[in-house]
């Protein structure tokens, strides 16, 4: 992974994802290790170092946003793909957000491509 400014835990802003390395990413100029939480009010460090540990606690900032601001959630697993467990599944649909689980790297793609259309996207990035 290059060498970058470090990241302090929340960059302001919409960024696409510029690189995937082995435990952490690239974005905004920026080097990374550990999972992200990408949102439209920008990128979060985000704690849950596995798919397992992703709960609605760890998705306050997603919540916090007004509704409608995030219509589908990509869900970057890790290496493979998991399903995302059916209560948190039910809690998103409530809200109108969609969710889409894949791995982390197809998750990046899926993302910067969503983004690109300007479509409202979030993703969980779990560092692989």
């Amino acid at each position: 992974m290059a060498e970058g400014r470090r990241y302090e835990g929340f960059t302001p802003g919409l960024h696409p994802i510029d690189g995937i390395a082995a435990g952490g990413f690239q974005f905004a100029g920026m080097t990374h290790r550990g999972s992200l939480l990408a949102l439209p009010d920008g990128i979060h460090a985000y704690a849950p170092e596995t798919f397992a540990a992703v709960d609605e606690a760890s998705l306050a900032p997603l919540f916090a946003l007004p509704r409608g601001s995030v219509d589908l959630l990509l869900f970057g697993c890790g290496a493979m793909l998991l399903p995302v467990p059916p209560a948190l599944r039910q809690r998103l649909r409530a809200l109108g957000i969609g969710c889409d689980p894949m791995s982390t790297a197809a998750a990046c793609q899926t993302y910067n491509i969503l983004l690109g259309e300007k479509r409202p996207v979030g993703a969980v990035l779990i560092a692989a």
